[in-house]
């Protein structure tokens, strides 16, 4: 299973963001392979996670065009788009009492997989889970 550099801008929810900040990326050249724009509530500020093709390239057409982001590390799974394949990911981070602070998925192109996108509080230790247990055959 391998990890991946994901993009967070944390902005104002407002019209015009995630055309701004895809437009930087398109026009810059850069692919986006994943993305989560969660509604906002409260404070009015979210945080857009991106997944790109060219991390380099991403991090320089943004801070060309000012866009303040940050990094994390994301963990990337494929599992068998299937009922409870994703319960039994969560459940195995539950009993290594991993966090996820943040997924999403989308399914392969087939449809026999599914993409999972976890951030989680120690990588680490989730890696050494979700490894054991071959979550993340292909």
């Amino acid at each position: 299973m391998p990890t991946t550099t994901q993009l967070v801008i944390s902005e104002v929810s407002k019209p015009g963001v995630l055309a701004q900040v895809s437009s930087v990326l398109g026009n810059g050249g850069v692919n986006i392979k994943a993305f989560s724009a969660p509604e906002v509530t409260g404070t009015g500020k979210g945080n857009l996670r991106i997944l790109v093709a060219d991390v380099e390239r991403a991090r320089a057409v943004l801070k060309a065009a000012k866009v303040r982001f940050r990094e994390e590390t994301a963990l990337v799974l494929s599992l068998e788009n299937t009922p409870g394949a994703l319960s039994r990911v969560a459940e195995h981070l539950k009993q290594a009492r991993v966090n996820i602070k943040c997924a999403y998925c989308t399914p392969s192109r087939e449809g026999k997989r599914a993409i999972v996108v976890l951030t989680v509080s120690d990588t680490r230790k989730a890696l050494d889970t979700l490894r054991g247990e071959s979550l993340d055959e292909i």
